[in-house]
């Protein structure tokens, strides 16, 4: 894999600011590099522990996702790693990740390969579990995310993709911003090797349309049929939503989506108008419930919701 990646060494820079359990670094190979923090929980004594991947949103920097996300608190109280690569402004001015470029929707190419080289590097030098390796994303950051889960299935054990894109819904600028309007107009291709995926997506986000939620979670969807549970819920905070729970059955795989509340679900490609283990070793080394059977050939696609429920509003680019 090393060869394949242009795997450069990993330069170690030392604490990140003022986020004493995290480790600065940068990883680099030919396509580039990347700058990212390492949050390390202290009950670490070199047991294998899970790996998050997170990526920020259209001009947020690693630092303002993991202050924003509250996942170092969350990493602490659980016991897993956290990684925060950050997109530059020489990559990107936007400070977006690329995932609407052809060169970077690639397997060994782009920023696809430097996300997957560092993510190997952390579980190469923390001795992190391969099979409990994960990669989630807000945004542009969640569109990146489904790139990672598409052209990287044998890391990453499932992906999380909060206001984010489908796989190959846009080749350009143009066609990025057409999608992030309307949803992609031609069907993205299907997952060939489906990764376990949660979307979130909040139905008053005014930059990327929830339509791109649904299309992300029926690009998800493995060709068989599927166990369709939809629970109705309420946030702390007081937001009224919907869970769809799709799983297959003998639940070998298992993907959520979180929707506005009292909108209907829909399974499968619709154009505009617990964590999972990986079976297998990676490349790296009070609620309302309603329970369904939907055969493939009469899915159409799941409801979305925000990540974030108490913040319905929120949305990147």
């Amino acid at each position: 894999m090393s060869r394949q990646l242009g795997i450069a060494s990993t330069e170690m820079l030392g604490q990140a600011i003022d986020r004493p359990r995290a480790l600065a670094r940068r990883f680099g190979n030919t396509a580039g590099s990347r700058a990212y923090d390492v949050f390390v929980p202290s009950g670490y004594e070199g047991a294998p522990l899970p790996l998050v991947v997170m990526l920020h949103g259209c001009s947020q920097s690693s630092r303002d996702f993991a202050i924003g996300t509250g996942m170092d608190r969350l990493a602490e109280e659980q016991g897993f790693f956290v990684a925060y690569p950050d997109q530059p402004r020489s990559a990107n001015i936007a400070k977006s990740w690329n995932w609407f470029k052809d060169e970077h929707q690639r397997r060994d190419r782009g920023e696809p390969s430097i996300l997957a080289g560092l993510t190997c590097e952390i579980v190469s030098e923390f001795n992190i579990d391969p099979t409990r390796v994960y990669v989630a994303g807000l945004s542009s950051g969640g569109a990146a995310a489904a790139v990672m889960a598409m052209t990287y299935p044998d890391i990453y054990a499932a992906v999380g993709i909060h206001s984010g894109l489908a796989f190959g819904s846009a080749g350009s600028m143009s066609e990025a911003l057409s999608a992030m309007r309307r949803g992609a107009l031609l069907r993205p291709r299907q997952a060939t090797r489906s990764v376990p995926t949660i979307v979130f997506h909040g139905d008053r986000d005014t930059t990327v349309s929830p339509v791109n939620g649904e299309q992300a979670i029926a690009q998800a969807q493995p060709d068989v049929d599927l166990t369709i549970a939809t629970i109705e819920g309420r946030s702390s905070g007081g937001v009224a939503y919907t869970q769809t729970v799709l799983t297959e059955p003998g639940g070998v795989w298992s993907s959520e989506q979180w929707g506005p509340a009292r909108r209907r679900s829909r399974l499968g490609w619709r154009p505009p108008s617990r964590l999972p283990h990986r079976s297998d070793r990676s490349r790296c080394q009070s609620r309302d419930t309603t329970v369904l059977h939907v055969p493939r050939e009469e899915r159409r696609s799941a409801t979305t919701l925000t990540a974030f429920l108490d913040e319905p509003d929120r949305s990147g680019s």
